[in-house]
């Protein structure tokens, strides 16, 4: 039988609610301390650890201090400082045009609009709504693949799409809990609901859930 719309809101209620109590620490991996910190780090992220890029920010944001900084990069130096996170070139060349833009159109100054994000080179709908989020105040779903993965299993949504899965989401979670479920499911996904092996005899939704592959106990 097809679960209702508002059936799922209470289940996806009772999801959060069981996340809460089993991941209390739940926040974003990146290490940040400005907006435009977070959108460089995000931007790093993409096919790459948090824990790699946070190796590498430091240095980088105590050198960039500005998006001015970035806009005015020498490209073969920012792409040796990047090389680790993988993808350095396309990196690289992100950076420098999502930082021009904001110089020539925002003064300088990250954009608090999810348009105006979206429309700085190398911004997504996912990396708009990490700085929405964790930067901005404002409440915003980020489908990383965690998201991506663990909401299907949990079938909050369905799609080969991220934005199709974004868009399922914000119609069965609460508003106001939009960046902290990111961080829980995030959460859920590294240490329990990971993608090959999933520890599903102790998963905390287990009982929630309608994977029909989850893992038995041995």
């Amino acid at each position: 039988m097809r679960e209702s719309r508002e059936a799922k809101r209470a289940r996806a209620r009772r999801i959060v609610s069981a996340l809460k109590k089993a991941y209390p620490d739940a926040r974003i991996a990146l290490n940040f301390g400005t907006p435009l910190e977070l959108l460089v780090a995000t931007i790093l992220s993409a096919q790459c650890t948090d824990e790699r890029v946070n190796l590498v920010t430091p240095s980088l944001f105590a050198r960039y201090a500005s998006a001015r900084d970035y806009a005015c990069a020498d490209a073969a130096t920012l792409e040796q400082e990047v090389r680790s996170t993988g993808f350095y070139r396309a990196k690289t060349r992100s950076i420098i045009g999502m930082a021009k833009a904001l110089v020539d159109e925002h003064g300088g100054e990250v954009p608090r609009t999810r348009e105006a994000l979206t429309a700085l080179p190398g911004v997504g709908l996912k990396t708009a709504n990490v700085i929405l989020g964790n930067a901005l105040g404002e409440p915003a779903i980020a489908v990383d693949t965690h998201v991506f993965r663990v909401s299907q299993r949990l079938g909050l949504a369905r799609s080969d799409d991220p934005d199709e899965i974004h868009d399922q989401l914000v119609e069965v979670l609460p508003r106001h809990e939009w960046t902290r479920t990111t961080h829980l499911i995030q959460s859920h996904g590294r240490r329990c609901c990971v993608a090959r092996k999933p520890r599903c005899p102790a998963c905390p939704v287990r009982a929630l859930c309608p994977w029909p592959g989850k893992s038995k106990i041995r």
